[in-house]
């Protein structure tokens, strides 16, 4: 953590010798933050990783080196993508999944079982799984950068993921895996403090790919470390970003937009114009930005309860995954209706004060005598 939080604060510092190619802009419909900012926190991450893997014991080496080497293609694009503003997301979303493939060539890891009889029985087909679980690899990571879009929002997530496998873990008698999700826990913890509630330093797509990379990849690594642990608990603990993945391309693909159309119909968006921006006018926007995020852990948070509670029990899992996908998706539907209601009540002033300035203009003016 100490790493991580001092190189960030190092980034902030330097700002005006690297700001030409790493602040981010703050015009898109995407946007909320005020000033620009750089958004290459993830340097600071994967730094901090390293150091977190050079001091770790050997056995702790054995489970995380090759771990980092393969998150490397996601962070690298990522990065590239900060820096540049020109890689396309297709490129992003391959470079994840090939980061997916390179893990399973070092670590022999792959998704055996999902719960779901005649994929499962696909899955026994060795290259079928290590495209399976490269693509889903790559669909979790792109889902947390999906919802980094506030101070907080996709670290503060990953760390509640993480912290949800870590028990499952240990709760499993796997001290190894639990001891590495923890690690990656406090490495991200430096960046946080640095991140939230201020936003003095981005995640950026490099962190956002490197994060998701790793905690999808450990997911994996759970399950197929320790067979009693159902396939849903992992997807449980990743439930937010992947609820929010899902619902997002249907919603667009509803409305007869492209799926990677950036708009800002996002949850956390929603929550901002619905819930900050009204009941916390008081505070300056960064603060305003900040309580967004404590909203969405809320949502996040419960479906990673569930897993540690029926980490085992997939009957119990099954309705737990479909409970949590329906509160998502009632908070979704209770701030799109309160932000629609809110912009309904700012046109009708903006209305009635255009028609006074109209009134106004036309009164005849006064006969001087």
């Amino acid at each position: 953590m100490t790493v991580s939080l001092v190189f960030s604060l190092v980034l902030v510092a330097t700002t005006r010798w690297h700001g030409r190619f790493t602040l981010d802009a703050t015009r898109g419909v995407q946007k909320f933050h005020s000033a620009p900012t750089p958004r290459i926190g993830g340097l600071a991450i994967i730094f901090g990783l390293f150091v977190a893997c050079a001091l770790s014991s050997d056995a702790q080496q054995d489970l995380f080196a090759p771990l980092l080497l393969a998150s490397l293609p996601a962070f690298l694009f990522g990065i590239a993508e900060d820096l540049t503003r020109r890689v396309s997301i297709g490129a992003r979303l391959l470079a994840t999944m090939a980061s997916g493939v390179l893990c399973w060539a070092l670590t022999d890891v792959h998704i055996l079982e999902t719960g779901l009889g005649p994929l499962d029985a696909a899955l026994a087909w060795l290259p079928l799984s290590v495209l399976f679980t490269a693509f889903a690899v790559g669909g979790v990571a792109n889902a947390v950068n999906i919802i980094d879009g506030f101070n907080g929002l996709a670290s503060g997530t990953v760390v509640i993921g993480l912290v949800a496998l870590g028990f499952i873990a240990d709760g499993c008698g796997d001290a190894e895996l639990a001891r590495l999700c923890f690690l990656i826990c406090a490495v991200t913890a430096g960046f946080f403090l640095v991140n939230f509630p201020f936003g003095k330093l981005f995640l950026g797509d490099g962190g956002a790919y490197l994060l998701g990379f790793l905690l999808s990849w450990l997911s994996v690594m759970l399950v197929y470390r320790n067979p009693d642990v159902s396939p849903w608990a992992p997807l449980l603990a990743c439930a937010y970003p992947v609820f929010e993945t899902v619902f997002t391309i249907a919603r667009r693909l509803w409305c007869r937009r492209h799926p990677g159309q950036p708009d800002s119909c996002h949850l956390h968006s929603l929550v901002k114009i619905a819930i900050t921006g009204r009941y916390f006018r008081a505070f300056s926007a960064p603060l305003r930005n900040a309580f967004v995020s404590p909203f969405c852990w809320a949502i996040a948070a419960v479906p990673a309860w569930l897993a540690v509670r029926f980490a085992g029990n997939t009957p119990a899992l099954l309705p737990a995954t479909l409970a949590s996908f329906a509160l998502y998706l009632g908070f979704y539907w209770y701030v799109a209706h309160a932000a629609r209601a809110r912009r309904r009540r700012a046109m009708r002033s903006q209305a009635r004060v255009a028609a006074s300035i109209a009134a106004l203009a036309a009164e005849p003016e006064p006969v001087q005598s």
